[in-house]
């Protein structure tokens, strides 16, 4: 028997066949819409999470630089005061010398090395306090840039997934279409 007999013989005619055709191939279309559906929601969230991934990277590395900047502040500080004791003890140091070498410690020459003792003491100190400050305005700036990008990578990751969205309406909805 043949295919063409086997059809007539199972009451699939001619139009019969043709509507079987019909159907398998709106199954079809029917199954490549959905997958299509599908894949454009998984990158429409895709691009979503991407963006609020991110966005949370940027905002851990900008909490980073929040912690590292207060840890700088300390060192800055503990490295003054450290700097400090050691010009306060030197200056304690050359008055006992110049005690035990006989001469008066109001004299002009004792007060004269005390004098310039305690400017440099100032002076070192200074240093360390805007050298501190320099690192701070550059951990500072960092972080700005970073929560600033954060908005952005966000940003990204939305208009991504409504690109993809825009892009793929059309086919989601074919009314939209003729809307246009």
């Amino acid at each position: 028997m043949c295919i063409l007999g086997l059809g007539a013989a199972l009451g699939i005619g001619g139009a019969g066949a043709a509507a079987a055709g019909a159907t398998a191939a709106a199954g079809a279309t029917s199954f490549a819409s959905t997958l299509s559906t599908i894949g454009t929601v998984v990158s429409v969230a895709g691009s979503l999470m991407t963006g609020m991934q991110a966005s949370a990277n940027a905002k851990a590395e900008a909490d980073a630089i929040a912690v590292q900047q207060q840890t700088e502040r300390d060192l800055a500080a503990t490295q003054d005061q450290r700097e400090r004791r050691q010009f306060l003890s030197a200056i304690a140091d050359q008055r006992a010398q110049i005690a035990a070498r006989g001469v008066a410690l109001d004299s002009v020459t004792a007060l004269a090395l005390g004098e310039t003792a305690a400017r440099e003491m100032s002076f070192q100190s200074q240093a360390t306090r805007h050298a501190g400050a320099a690192r701070d305005a550059e951990l500072s700036s960092e972080r700005r840039a970073l929560l600033a990008s954060r908005k952005g990578k966000m940003m990204r990751g939305i208009f991504g997934a409504a690109d993809t969205l825009i892009t793929a309406a059309p086919d989601i909805w074919p009314g939209l279409k003729g809307a246009a």
